[in-house]
């Protein structure tokens, strides 16, 4: 059986949903790392610095020479501050997913005011968001007040407007754009301070800061997000990625249709209703939505929804939705879901889903399915599943399942119909239990019933199945008997050993109208002649049931199944002291 194409087929029930690739919880500009580079490339020392803080950078050969020569000492500090010490601010960075973006600091935005109304209880601010250096309009440009929660995009000539209620001191305006660096308008009653007269308190050079503690965009990139997220919504997510804020409660009917307007995606709630869907920027206290919530960054705590839960973050707690719980970081808590839950990252949960449970990375604690579940790493829990379960590395614990059980290493316990591990220290218990380093052995014996018997061993020397085989061919006692056992083996050295084994047959008469059963306890000897060649024998002990009236099974046999020196055990069962002796190959 081809395992890779069983994981394959089965997996194509939710292949519609992709992912990029993932992204730390660690913002890679906050990142520590240490450069020290003397007289080296600019684009050698930048290697340095993205294979330590494991992302990438992006950005235009022309920015600036790759091949200038530096010397540059840093120990444990922030990427940010390595890149300004590089650049010397002639350089801005953003992230975006895996990737830090550099890019000319010398485009910069201004807010030029056209209209300013202020009357009770309402502050109206309009204008124009321009291009410093050229002078032209922005389209598309983010114009944001970070502690009101309320936005606007430009339009095609770069055109904003924004409505506020209520009476505030001040109106901070900040505008955003993608390959552009923030600026900052702040409103003192009708009196206008130029953007170079204000510094946010709150954010950077660039006027902003947040921390999402998520994925940033990657929401947006998959295709149910495109499907249900508006392009508006998109642009303002790539215009101000890094700008998150707190609320307590945001309510909902779809994303973009929120309390929070267009800045939703911007907003980490306390509490979050949503009539049909929302999207927020993550979760601290509860969530509920009548088909789905989506969260750029992290959750936290209690999280529902009657079709699926997307998060780009990681969760920590409860979440339970009808179809799906899908998240791209790390999971701990309790995950239920009516089709399937997956995990990006690592999970350290209770998994329950009504088709299957999927973990990319580390498992540990409980995954249950009605069809499989997949760690692509470690685990070290239990796993139960109707079809399948796999571990593609260690397996320390217990698998369940009805027909098959997969680990590259179990050290654990298996239990099912197939059970497959390229390397096994535990227990496999089943039908066929293949180990592609264990026992694949071939046993001919005979004993004082059946003249010739064939067994295949599968398993290891701690516990291996035996399925078996004989038939008696003498003129007298033509018996057959076909059956299952378990077995162990002691290990004195590479060639003696000692196994002990337990079975149960069936055993063919010619009146197949009754049940004839066979069980056998038996010690057996071992001494391996050479590699491949093991020859064996011992003492066994049979107990033979039948609940067959006295003399049916003699018509065509003259011999009786159980041999003359046994002892009756009750009125249908017998018992005697046997032997087994023969030999093993493989």
């Amino acid at each position: 059986m081809n395992r890779k194409l069983i994981v394959i087929l089965l997996l194509s029930l939710y292949s519609s949903i992709s992912y990029g690739q993932q992204s730390s919880s660690v913002p890679h500009l906050s990142k520590r790392v240490s450069v020290r580079a003397k007289q080296e490339k600019i684009s050698d020392v930048l290697g340095q610095i993205s294979t330590a803080g494991n992302f990438y950078f992006s950005y235009q050969g022309t920015l600036f020479k790759p091949d200038s020569l530096i010397n540059l000492y840093a120990q444990d500090v922030s990427v940010r501050d390595v890149l300004d010490r590089l650049f010397k601010g002639k350089i801005d960075y953003r992230e975006n997913g895996q990737y830090v973006i550099l890019r000319s600091s010398s485009l910069h935005l201004t807010i030029e005011p056209d209209n300013i109304t202020t009357a009770e209880h309402l502050y109206l601010i309009s204008g124009y968001v321009l291009d410093t250096r050229t002078g032209s309009k922005v389209k598309q440009a983010s114009v944001y007040e970070k502690k009101l929660l309320q936005s606007a995009l430009t339009d095609e000539d770069g055109y904003f407007k924004l409505r506020f209620k209520g009476d505030y001191n001040e109106v901070v305006l900040t505008a955003s754009k993608e390959g552009y660096r923030d600026t900052s308008l702040v409103f003192l009653s009708n009196i206008t301070i130029k953007p170079e007269g204000y510094t946010d308190p709150e954010g950077d050079a660039g006027g902003r800061k947040g921390k999402g503690g998520g994925a940033g965009n990657l929401i947006e990139s998959l295709g149910i997000g495109r499907f249900l997220v508006s392009s508006k919504q998109r642009i303002q997510s790539m215009n101000i990625p890094d700008f998150f804020a707190n609320s307590p409660f945001q309510a909902s009917i779809t994303p973009g249709l929120s309390s929070h307007g267009m800045m939703s995606s911007q907003v980490i709630n306390k509490g979050s209703l949503n009539l049909l869907g929302g999207y927020t920027a993550g979760l601290d206290g509860f969530e509920a939505a009548g088909l789905f919530n989506m969260s750029k960054g992290n959750v936290r705590y209690f999280q529902m929804a009657g079709l699926f839960n997307l998060v780009g973050g990681s969760t920590e707690g409860f979440q339970a939705a009808g179809l799906m719980n899908s998240v791209y970081v790390n999971s701990k808590g309790v995950q239920l879901a009516g089709l399937f839950n997956d995990v990006r990252g690592e999970s350290n949960a209770f998994q329950a889903g009504g088709l299957f449970n999927h973990v990319r990375k580390n498992a540990r604690g409980v995954q249950m399915s009605a069809l499989m579940n997949i760690v692509h790493k470690d685990m070290n829990g239990f796993q139960a599943a109707g079809l399948l379960n796999t571990v593609s590395r260690e397996m320390r614990g217990v698998q369940l399942s009805a027909l098959i059980n997969y680990a590259k290493k179990l050290s654990g316990v298996q239990i099912g119909l197939i059970n497959i591990a390229d390397h096994s220290d535990g227990y496999s218990i089943g039908l066929i239990n293949l180990v592609k380093d264990g026992y694949h052995k071939i046993s001919l014996s005979s004993n004082e019933v059946m003249n010739s018997n064939v067994a295949i061993k599968l398993g290891n020397a701690k516990l291996y199945s035996i399925l078996m085989g004989g038939k008696n061919f003498s003129d007298t006692a033509k018996v057959e008997a076909y059956g299952f056992g378990l077995g162990h083996d002691f290990l004195f050295g590479k060639r003696f050993s000692m196994s002990t084994e337990v079975s149960a047959q069936s055993v063919l008469l010619k009146n197949g109208d009754y049940d004839n059963l066979l069980g056998k306890f038996q010690v057996n000897l071992q001494f391996q002649i050479f590699k491949g060649l093991t020859i064996f024998g011992g003492p066994a002990y049979s107990v033979y049931y039948s609940n067959a009236p006295a003399g049916s099974s003699g018509t065509g046999y003259k011999q009786q199944v159980a041999p003359s020196w046994s002892h009756s055990i009750s009125d249908r069962t017998r018992g005697w002291l046997g032997w087994n002796a023969g030999i093993t190959i493989f």
